[in-house]
C-alpha cells in the first residue's frame, strides 16, 4: 500500500469537506441528521428502557427524557468517555449526509436535463457510504435482548468494538465523498472563472 498516496487522498478529502462547509446545501443535510442520530443514539443507549419509561410517564413528562437525551449530545450530565463516541458518530454521520445532499444537488445542477441519472448516482453514493450510525444505534437494544444482566461486560465490550468499527467505516466513507466533493467544487470554480474570462473577452 502506498501510504503517501493514501495520506494525500485524505488531505484532498479534508479540503473537499472544508469547501463543502461553505455551501448552504451541506448544512441542510448536516444539521438535521446530526441532531437526529445524536438523539436516537442517546435514547437507545439503555436499550428500549427510555421508550418504555416515556410510555409509562406519558405526556408531558416524557419530554424531560427527550430533552435530557438531546442535551446529552453536547455532553451535559454525561461522562466524557460515554459522550465522546456518541458525539463522534453523530458528527461523522451528519457530515456524510451533508456531503450526499450537496453532491446530489450539484450533480442535479450540472445535468439538469437528466435528473433521473443524478438521483440514481446519489442513491449509489448513499448505499456505498452506508450508515455507520444506524448499526451502532440498533446494536444497543439488540445487545440488551441477547445478553443477560450478568453479561453486561461482554455486551459493553462488543458495543465498544462495533462503535469503533462504525467510526472507521464513516471515516473511509468520508474520504471517498470528500474527494468527489473537492473535484466537483474545484471544477465548478474553474468553469466559472473560464466563463467570466470569455465574457470579459467578448465585451472588450
Amino acid at each position: 500500500m502506498n501510504w503517501r498516496k493514501w495520506c494525500d487522498e485524505f488531505v484532498l478529502a479534508g479540503k473537499g469537506i472544508l469547501l463543502a462547509t461553505k455551501e448552504k446545501r451541506f448544512w441542510y443535510g448536516f444539521i438535521p441528521s446530526f441532531f437526529f442520530f445524536g438523539l436516537l443514539i442517546n435514547l437507545l443507549q439503555g436499550g428500549f428502557s427510555k421508550f418504555e419509561l416515556m410510555h409509562a410517564l406519558g405526556f408531558p413528562h416524557c419530554f424531560k427524557i427527550i430533552t435530557d437525551s438531546f442535551l446529552a449530545i453536547f455532553g451535559v450530565n454525561q461522562p466524557f468517555f460515554d459522550w465522546l463516541p456518541v458525539f463522534a458518530i453523530s458528527l461523522l454521520q451528519g457530515i456524510l449526509i451533508g456531503l450526499i445532499v450537496l453532491l446530489w444537488q450539484k450533480k442535479k445542477d450540472q445535468n439538469s436535463a437528466n435528473l433521473e441519472k443524478a438521483g440514481i448516482i446519489t442513491g449509489l453514493i448513499a448505499l456505498g457510504a452506508g450508515c455507520p450510525t444506524c448499526g451502532t444505534t440498533l446494536l444497543t437494544p439488540l445487545l440488551g435482548a441477547v445478553f443477560s444482566t450478568g453479561s453486561l461486560a461482554i455486551a459493553g465490550t462488543i458495543s465498544i468494538i462495533v462503535t469503533m468499527l462504525a467510526i472507521i467505516i464513516a471515516i473511509l466513507s468520508l474520504k471517498r465523498l470528500g474527494e468527489e466533493t473537492y473535484v466537483i467544487i474545484i471544477n465548478e470554480e474553474y468553469l466559472a472563472r473560464k466563463s467570466k474570462k470569455e465574457a470579459n473577452a467578448k465585451s472588450a
